[in-house]
């Protein structure tokens, strides 16, 4: 049997819109996975997580999945992150495998940052008592202790396959977090290092890169942005998990472009437990260098990458080679 490619990552992108930041807005996400294979795949099995998830910000409308050829068993479930997913098995030989997947999802930005790029906004760059935590004491309350009460978020403290804890990206991480600062404010400023100072440079890594690799790289795709600061975070006793989803295709006439359009995208979500929004976890993405807008789409999360690949199975047969082809289209339906 062999495993089935992953999807390669995606380019960056997102686009400014014509709509308020802080407005919600409708958008329709078309993902398209083509296999085709270089022999006949007699049986596999394959999980996809292709359905937005539920959030506080964000609504799934309608969702629809399309397998070809049609699977003979399929499940649906939940996994431990809480995202939905499919479960499918082939038993018929095929020499092509397409899944395509439509959603209509209803998004609202963050009232405190709302797609805010550059300078961080006044709820991160001037804390407020009760708004915001010093890093060293959600580090101090995410330690393991005998007896504390559990929070969910220690969960994202430890290494994963993709984020490791390691020295050389604590050492990354240091510059940003010095004594005494507010955890969102030294989050905000790793984001913007890390856009500075790596390079984002498509082919230049692949699906098995880690954290490390790219800190020594210094270049790499929205994928190994992500990874590179989550490991930093962890490294440093933090929570931080990854967030992949989409960002809307094409931006209005004379607006730039933003970095992972046209395929599935990255972030990061870092924890202070008094943050007032979304159960305390503050969204930011390094590679456009900015909060996520009401212009992405969050499709799932985990701890790195192998936790949310939007497609992934084990097959019998199918040659050596395969090609794989992956489109995504994100369009406004509210006029944006």
């Amino acid at each position: 049997m062999g495993m089935s490619a992953k999807p390669p990552q995606r380019t960056r992108g997102t686009e400014r819109s014509h709509a308020p930041r802080d407005a919600a807005r409708t958008l329709r996400v078309t993902h398209d996975t083509r296999y085709r294979y270089a022999a006949r795949v007699e049986a596999a099995q394959h999980q996809a997580r292709l359905r937005p998830l539920e959030t506080s910000s964000q609504r799934v409308l309608e969702f629809a999945l399309e397998i070809e050829p049609a699977p003979e068993e399929i499940a649906m479930g939940t996994d431990s992150f809480g995202n939905q997913r499919t479960s499918f098995a082939l038993h018929q030989p095929h020499e092509e495998l397409f899944v395509r997947s439509r959603s209509v999802v209803c998004v609202s930005a963050s009232a405190l940052t709302g797609g805010k790029q550059g300078e961080p906004p006044p709820a991160i760059g001037t804390p407020v008592p009760g708004r915001a935590s010093t890093w060293e004491a959600v580090r101090e309350a995410l330690a393991y202790r005998a007896g504390r009460p559990y929070d969910p978020a220690s969960e994202f403290v430890f290494a994963s396959p993709y984020a490791a804890c390691h020295p050389d990206l604590a050492g990354y991480a240091a510059k940003s977090f010095t004594a005494g600062r507010a955890l969102g404010l030294a989050a905000w400023e790793l984001m913007r290092r890390i856009h500075a100072d790596f390079a984002y440079t498509p082919n230049s890594t692949d699906v098995n890169t880690t954290a490390l690799d790219a800190l020594i790289l210094r270049r790499g795709v929205c994928q190994d942005f992500a990874h590179v600061m989550i490991g930093a975070m962890r490294s440093l006793g933090l929570a931080a998990r990854y967030v992949s989803g989409y960002l809307l295709t094409r931006p209005p006439p004379g607006q730039p472009r933003l970095i992972g359009a046209d395929a599935s995208h990255a972030w990061v979500e870092v924890y202070d437990p008094a943050w007032p929004e979304n159960g305390g976890w503050l969204q930011l993405d390094p590679t456009n260098d900015r909060a996520p807008g009401n212009d992405y789409v969050t499709l799932s999360i985990g701890r790195d990458y192998a936790d949310v690949t939007p497609l992934r199975g084990v097959i019998r047969g199918g040659g050596a080679d395969q090609e794989l082809s992956v489109g995504v289209t994100v369009e406004p339906l509210d006029g944006g």
